[in-house]
């Protein structure tokens, strides 16, 4: 109780709460932004956070955490444009709830709640269960990342809202540009044509910002210029979820924020696989899943409550093992250090009152972002009712812009433009984007990981299917890659 009133002390300090609210509503305006990430967002604004005194630069830093990971959802459900990877899945029914069900305030409040309910029941799991789940992510090696990612890139026949043949075609283009670049295991250069700036491999947010962003631009053009979509005026008169939407998603807001904090609390993952794990589980178990993609209550709360789970999620390995769960969580780490405070089990011993601030934080930070996404949700919608020909072009410049200022190279300008090309043809033949997102964010997981699994088994294929929890993922992918032909014979018979 000492250490918790001490805690208390910690953060109710005017400057550092003013630090927190600063921080959440920086971190919205970052994941609002194509291309500027939760990690850029932390890293931009790192020095920053040394001129508070004490915790304040954290917990600045964790309302960035927080705000980033659910400002992405903004720009997805209203301009089909993901801010972070983290929200791809968002996009799927959360745009068709605000644009051809004309419900944008229904989606965003939706979207708020998911992301807040998943944050907090992330960080009360971090709280009572952070010792134990961090036992169990310890048990986690190569094959057991590797099974992981099988089962993660097996969820591409959910997504794949048309044909699973071209939703798994899709996939294996994304699987190919994973290859792209050095192999870390063998130092093979592939694919690179013979130029430098693939060496390092396909860089992700200009492809994921050309395939989303810049498709959906090219996409919006030829539907202005033919008239097939007129102006959005649609008038917000209720923000706050309906209690028949809030009794329908309650499930699935339990189910996903457990998946996300699961996830998260494994190293190397991210709210991206929470996302679409997430969202696959929704639609297995919703009795309108064959009605995912057209806006669907439960597949806009689903991939939102998932991702924002991993915040408390990847601070469990943090804080007990100290091992980032991800990029964002590995700034975090490293500002935890600058501060005095090493990440580790002797942290919760020698530096309690810190640890239950940082909890505590944690939690007023989700709090925080649910408030200031519910009194801003009414302005977000206004996004809609621009004009098309004064929309258009800020989204062009926020791609162009998003995408240079992630490593400020005209290279991924360029690449984020003939992605965003190839995009728009194959989203005309009906290919899914998701699945080529999934693919390339796996695929080297995937790939590294298979290998380090051989290596360490000198080459016996038996370690796959000895270890349980691999054994277990590699058969939950089988049953995930193969449900949709063993649905259809389900309901023939």
């Amino acid at each position: 109780m000492v250490d918790i009133l001490a805690a208390l002390q910690m953060i109710f300090v005017p400057l550092n709460l003013l630090g927190l609210l600063f921080g959440v509503a920086v971190g919205i305006a970052f994941g609002c932004m194509p291309g500027l990430s939760v990690n850029m967002g932390l890293a931009l604004l790192f020095p920053l956070a040394f001129s508070f005194q004490g915790i304040g630069g954290i917990l600045m830093l964790l309302g960035i955490y927080c705000g980033a990971i659910y400002g992405g959802s903004i720009s997805a459900i209203l301009l089909k444009t993901p801010g972070t990877p983290a929200s791809v899945a968002t996009t799927l029914d959360g745009y068709p709830m605000a644009t051809k069900l004309k419900q944008p305030g229904r989606a965003l409040g939706l979207s708020t709640m998911a992301s807040t309910f998943g944050g907090v029941f992330s960080t009360i799991c971090l709280i009572l269960l952070a010792p134990q789940l961090a036992k169990i992510a310890l048990q986690f090696s190569k094959p057991e990342y590797f099974a992981l990612a099988i089962f993660g890139l097996s969820i591409i026949t959910s997504v794949s809202s048309g044909s699973v043949i071209k939703g798994i075609m899709g996939g294996l283009f994304g699987l190919f540009l994973a290859t792209v670049g050095i192999d870390d295991m063998s130092g093979t250069i592939r694919f690179t044509l013979d130029t430098t700036y693939l060496l390092g491999g396909v860089s992700f947010i200009p492809i994921l910002i050309g395939v989303f962003a810049f498709t959906q631009v090219l996409s919006s053009i030829e539907d202005y210029y033919h008239n097939e979509r007129g102006e959005v005026n649609v008038v917000i008169d209720r923000v706050l979820p309906v209690w028949a939407d809030i009794k329908r998603v309650f499930g699935t807001l339990l189910r996903s924020s457990a998946i996300g904090t699961f996830i998260g609390c494994i190293p190397g993952t991210g709210g991206d696989i929470a996302s679409f794990v997430s969202y696959d589980q929704a639609k297995r178990w919703s009795k309108n899943g064959d009605k995912f993609g057209t806006g669907e209550p439960e597949g806009v709360c689903a991939p939102e409550a998932g991702n924002n789970a991993v915040s408390g999620g990847a601070f469990i390995p943090v804080l007990t093992l100290g091992i980032p769960g991800d990029g964002a969580t590995a700034i975090m780490m490293g500002a935890l250090m600058v501060q005095g405070l090493q990440p580790g089990p002797l942290l919760f011993l020698e530096k309690a009152p810190d640890v239950y601030a940082i909890f505590i934080g944690l939690l007023l930070a989700n709090l925080v972002m649910g408030l200031m996404g519910f009194s801003l949700i009414k302005l977000f919608a206004k996004v809609v009712n621009v004009p098309m020909y004064i929309l258009l072009p800020i989204i062009t410049m926020m791609t162009f812009v998003g995408t240079f200022s992630y490593h400020n190279s005209l290279n991924d300008v360029y690449l984020m433009v003939v992605s965003g090309c190839i995009g728009y043809v194959l989203n005309k033949l009906g290919f899914s984007m998701s699945a080529i997102i999934i693919g390339i964010i796996l695929g080297s997981m995937a790939e590294q990981n298979f290998v380090g699994s051989l290596i360490m088994s000198d080459g016996s294929f038996s370690i796959f299917y000895t270890r349980p929890i691999c054994l277990f993922f590699l058969a939950a992918a089988v049953l995930s890659l193969f449900s949709p032909i063993l649905g259809k014979l389900w309901k023939k018979n």
